[in-house]
Order: structure tokens, then sequence, then C-alpha cells
């Protein structure tokens, strides 16, 4: 496992349920195991069922249809997210949430998942780190990088949330 890159990876998507919704952006930061920086990159996916969305996840993610006019379709996003992150070990902040939609992205496309089998949810190192910290009672991404004083300035955006997965990451295999 210690040759294989790190995929902090984090998406956006039209709502909660992998059955009704659709993911709309994946962020991502490929990293070796020196947490050196390969690549960094922003897939847009253009919705084909936005009826379906739920308004109040669109507003949070800032959902524009004018910023997705460029958009890839889901097949051609999946092909790229998965030539980036073969190989790697996935990291994100809930990852039960991004990898079953990232999953379902996968078999719904009849492309090839060709990452690592081993996922890291950040979620699961704070709570076993910090679970007896009275300064922590929620381990949301937002607390988090308020509690260790990360910037996230443009949060519900896929690319600046796994920026700030990245560093959070770092804190805690620090602690």
């Amino acid at each position: 496992m210690r040759k294989h890159n790190l995929a902090f990876i984090d998406i956006e998507t039209t709502g909660f349920f992998q059955a009704k919704h659709e993911i709309i952006e994946i962020g991502g930061i490929i990293v070796n195991q020196n947490y050196e920086i390969i690549e960094e990159f922003d897939i847009k996916i253009k919705p084909e069922r936005i009826s379906d969305a739920d308004p109040q996840s669109l507003r949070i993610n800032g959902y524009d249809p004018s910023q997705w006019v460029f958009g890839y379709t889901l097949k051609e996003a999946i092909q790229i997210f998965a030539k980036k992150t073969e190989g790697s070990i996935m990291v994100a902040h809930n990852i039960c949430f991004d990898y079953g939609f990232i999953e379902k992205a996968f078999i719904d496309t009849q492309i090839e998942n060709k990452m690592h089998y081993l996922k890291l949810d950040t979620i699961s190192f704070a709570f076993a780190k910090l679970h007896k910290n009275q300064d922590v009672d929620k381990f949301s991404l937002r607390s988090l990088c308020e509690y260790f004083k990360i910037e996230n300035k443009n949060s519900h955006t896929a690319l600046s949330d796994v920026r700030a997965t990245f560093e959070l990451y770092k804190k805690l295999i620090e602690l």
C-alpha cells in the first residue's frame, strides 16, 4: 500500500439519494505518499435530470447552469476520473456518501474502477483521534476546519472541499 498514490476526492450532487440524484462535480487531488501534489482536477458534469434535483442541494453547492455549459457527460467524466485515480487509494470526508455515488457512476457507465480497494475516511480518523476532546463536538468538514484553522473559502464546491480535506488529513495524521 505504501507505493500507491492517495486520491483525495470530493463530489457535489443534485441531492442525497443515489437512486434519484446525480454527481455534478468531482474535485480531486492526487498526491504521493510524501503528500507531494501530483495533480489537481475539477470535473463538472452536466446533469441529465435536473428536474429531479433537490433545490436546496443546488443552492448549497452553487449550481449555476451557465457554469456547466461545457461540462462533461457522466460517461466522459468517469472515464477521465478513472484514468486519473487508477491504482490510487481514495480518501474523502464522509467517504460513504462520495464513494456510493462514484461506485454507482462506474456501474451506470460500465467503466472499470481501477482504484485500489482500500478507502480512507477523514471523519473516521477525526472521531478516533478527537472523540474525547471536549472542544470538538461535531465532525463535519466545516467544524473540523474551524477547529484546525483550515481555510475553506468556497465550501461546498468540490475542489475547495477536497483541498480542505487534504489539509485536514495531514493535521489528523500529525496528531
